[in-house]
């Protein structure tokens, strides 16, 4: 588990880590290995857990570092990932997204983090995040690094 105080803010203890794929973690369908290798080490302090609608059909092959990899079915995809943090625990979860269907995420997790890449973002859900960053390797590094999120987060 992660866990760190925020001035003003309070303890954060995170447990899972949910993420969107496309947008987030992968450009195109394709994942960087500096995100593959931070994933890699995160697993080792927190639950990664995938969840996709598997648009470049690309989810299959996410499991070699200890992701647990979750393709959405058709329907409502925003209460689909919103579930799935409220079934993890919404108040020990960090959620990292961009897209339309990552708003719920966001809202229900104790912390999200929006990422606006190449894909960019969808407003609402940055309206939501907690924290925005450009790049998915920073939204990692702020678990693996605990002083940029303090940093970020403190408001005292």
């Amino acid at each position: 588990m992660f866990a760190a105080d925020i001035p003003g803010r309070g303890r954060l203890e995170i447990a899972h880590l949910v993420l969107d794929l496309n947008g987030t973690l992968a450009v195109d369908g394709a994942v960087a290995q500096a995100v593959v290798e931070r994933l890699q080490t995160l697993s080792r302090i927190v639950q990664v857990h995938i969840v996709t609608a598997d648009t470049f059909g690309t989810a299959a092959t996410l499991g070699g570092f200890g992701a647990h990899v979750q393709v959405l079915e058709p329907g409502d995809q925003v209460e689909a990932k919103a579930a799935l943090v409220r079934a993890l625990g919404a108040a020990h979860t960090m959620a990292v997204g961009n897209g339309a269907n990552d708003e719920g995420m966001m809202r229900e997790a104790a912390l999200g983090i929006a990422i606006v890449g190449h894909e960019g973002a969808f407003a609402r859900t940055v309206v939501a995040a907690d924290i925005v960053a450009t790049r998915v390797e920073d939204a990692l590094d702020l678990l693996l690094i605990p002083k940029r999120l303090i940093a970020t987060l403190r408001t005292r």
